[in-house]
């Protein structure tokens, strides 16, 4: 009831606590619209006329007027905003409170942003406050939200505020970004732009895991319910051992039906220590009767062996009767193929039963295998059997003969194991000696690689030191004759010079001697000169010619 009464005394608020006007036609729409509630336009004469009931109806404004008007921050009424349509702007409304007032922020403007919301989160990080803003203030303002538990107030312009109920925080968050003022003070100190965000707390933290920790035992409590529900149902509990009891139990241990549960009575009585000098008989009638009980047991056994036979007797007839018809169908089969048969079938008639032939053989062939194989087994058997016989009928051996022939058998296996370990340890080195020696032969393989590759890397060394001195004598060669051809073709030259100058000075000589009407010219001393004098220029020519082939073949080589 005491709920239910504050939650009254928050709904009837006096219009002090919001001062708009009622005749505000868009003013109480966008309220309205604010808290999910369409204005109706009724037009027309009121419905009711009691001023009792309705002291006023606004029909232009479709709602009653004179009531006291509903703010959105009364408590009972969620600050959640309701759903709207896509398309429209969220819009916030003034907020009055006794000591101050809340400024929404522009609605253009994105909402404010937020922090992940830690788990049972209780408490609210608000920042942005103004710095003449008292505990009491902030309580009056964020006490409309739901109850508050504890605030804790820092210098710096911001407080955490714990609430009593998570749902309490949905209703704080609303609050961020409305711009607070006050009074009527426009002072900056008296002002301040509202931030409200989750705040990580270790009582929120350590209460949330305490709810989970209890979901948890109830979990827990739930599945054992359900667990021992399910549970098969636990054995009768075991009787103490009396008399009359002993006496039921060795009735129920000659009833067949009953046995199971006699014989684990006995046993619970036999570990629990029961049997006493005094009772010793008792359960020893008892022990009696759980033997009788194979006997029957053994007959049952018998009995049961007895239709197996029957069973596989039986089977084995119908087995050979099925083999019977099968050899017959291939008999058709084979009598429809030949020649004279076989001509007087279409194509495709032959092929069916040259199908039908097939499959007709295989499944009699294997039925033969299974009915040679049950054969086969029943052999078995008998040779089994007869070999028990055998041995059943074999005379008495001495027991010192046997455990003679026991120790022998067992020191000549010794023996046996001792030279297959040594056989053993004997392939173990042969096989390492083999390993080392296919090491070392790959080793020597390998040295004499190396060596022929050592050798050839000398071969190809001293052959290519004796090039280079063969063409370092080649340089030497091609520098002499280019030096000779040199000096030869200087000597050329100098020869054609002397030449030319003889030859110009001889007809000079000679026009000047017969312009002067002398003797004619004088004559070389000797024929001798003349000659060389004739031939050199023919000599050098042929020498150059020489020299210049050399040249050549030197080059090319």
């Amino acid at each position: 009831m005491a709920a239910g009464t504050e939650g009254l005394e928050g709904i009837v608020m006096g219009p002090s606590q919001i001062s708009m006007n009622v005749t505000d036609t868009t003013a109480w729409a966008t309220a309205m619209n604010n808290l999910g509630i369409a204005p109706v336009g009724l037009t027309g004469p009121p419905l009711v006329s009691d001023p009792i009931c309705v002291p006023a109806f606004e029909h232009s404004l479709g709602l009653m007027t004179g009531m006291a008007p509903v703010n959105p921050m009364m408590t009972g009424i969620s600050l959640l905003r309701p759903a709207v349509p896509p398309g429209l702007p969220v819009m916030k409304e003034i907020i009055h409170c006794t000591s101050c007032t809340l400024f929404p922020a522009n609605p253009s403007l994105p909402p404010p942003a937020t922090r992940d919301r830690p788990p049972g989160c209780k408490t609210v990080f608000v920042g942005g406050l103004p710095e003449n803003a008292a505990e009491e203030v902030i309580r009056e303002v964020f006490e409309q939200c739901g109850e508050i538990t504890a605030i804790r107030k820092s210098k710096k312009n911001f407080c955490h505020i714990r609430f009593a109920e998570e749902f309490m925080v949905d209703k704080a968050i609303y609050l961020s970004g409305y711009r607070m003022r006050l009074g009527s003070s426009t002072d900056k100190k008296d002002t301040g732009r509202l931030h409200v965000d989750f705040a990580q707390a270790r009582d929120d933290f350590y209460e949330w895991e305490c709810t989970q920790r209890m979901f948890a035992r109830e979990e827990r409590h739930r599945r054992m319910l359900v667990d021992e529900h399910l549970r098969p149902p636990s054995p009768a509990p075991i009787v103490h051992y009396s008399e009359h009891e002993a006496s039921l139990m060795a009735e129920k241990l000659k009833d067949e039906n009953k046995f199971s549960e006699a014989i684990s009575v006995l046993l619970a009585w036999f570990e629990r220590g029961e049997v006493t000098r005094r009772s010793a008989n008792n359960f020893y009638s008892m022990i009696q009767s759980a033997n009788s009980h194979s006997r029957r047991l053994m007959s049952e056994k018998a009995a049961h062996e007895e239709e197996m036979e029957n069973a596989k007797e039986r089977f084995k007839n119908a087995l050979a009767q099925i083999l019977t018809g099968f050899e017959q169908i291939v008999a058709v089969f084979k009598a429809a193929s030949k020649q004279k048969v076989w001509d007087h079938f279409s194509k495709a008639q032959r092929k069916n039963i040259d199908i039908w032939r097939k499959q007709a053989e295989e499944i009699r062939n294997v039925h033969s295998e299974e009915l040679m194989g049950i054969r086969r087994e029943e052999e078995m058997e008998m040779s089994d059997d007869d070999y028990e016989e055998s041995s059943s009928k074999l005379p008495p051996v001495d027991e010192s003969a046997l455990a003679s022939q026991a120790c022998a058998l067992k020191e000549e296996n010794d023996s046996l194991r001792w030279q297959l370990d040594a056989y053993r340890n004997e392939v173990e080195l042969l096989k390492q000696e083999q390993g080392m020696f296919q090491r070392m032969e790959e080793n020597h393989t390998k040295d004499q690689q190396l060596q022929f590759q050592q050798q050839a890397m000398q071969g190809m060394q001293q052959q290519l030191l004796a090039l280079q001195g063969e063409y370092r004598k080649k340089e030497s060669e091609l520098e002499k004759i280019k030096e000779e051809n040199s000096h030869v073709q200087a000597l050329l030259s100098t020869l054609k010079e002397k030449e030319m100058n003889g030859f110009t000075l001889s007809v000079s000589n000679q026009g000047s001697q017969t312009s002067e009407g002398g003797p004619a010219a004088r004559p070389l001393k000797s024929e001798k000169g003349a000659l060389l004098v004739l031939f050199q220029p023919f000599y050098m020519s042929i020498h150059l010619e020489l020299t210049l082939n050399i040249y050549g073949l030197i080059c090319s080589d």
